[in-house]
């Protein structure tokens, strides 16, 4: 089963699931159940965004920030190879 990264649009934070290629979560809820959490403070019909990550060797540490990475804006990566 494929994994997908989705942002919440509450926090700007990604997380990753994994469910079928035809599927698509689209609330805060949603999500929740699908990582098995509990929805907290965060409105549950809050929309939540499918990522394209496509097989692209994502840092952990880059999936809470919110702003994309110089190489997705066409910025180009530093030094030439992806620098995030």
């Amino acid at each position: 089963m494929p994994t997908y990264d989705y942002r919440c649009s509450a926090t700007g934070e990604v997380y990753e699931v994994r469910h079928g290629i035809n599927e698509q979560l689209s609330s805060w809820a949603e999500l929740c159940e699908r990582l098995g959490i509990e929805t907290g403070s965060i409105d549950p019909e809050a929309p939540v965004e499918r990522l394209a990550t496509g097989g692209v060797v994502v840092n952990a540490g880059s999936l809470k920030n919110p702003e994309a990475p110089p190489c997705a804006t066409g910025g180009g990566c530093p030094g030439g190879s992806c620098g995030f």
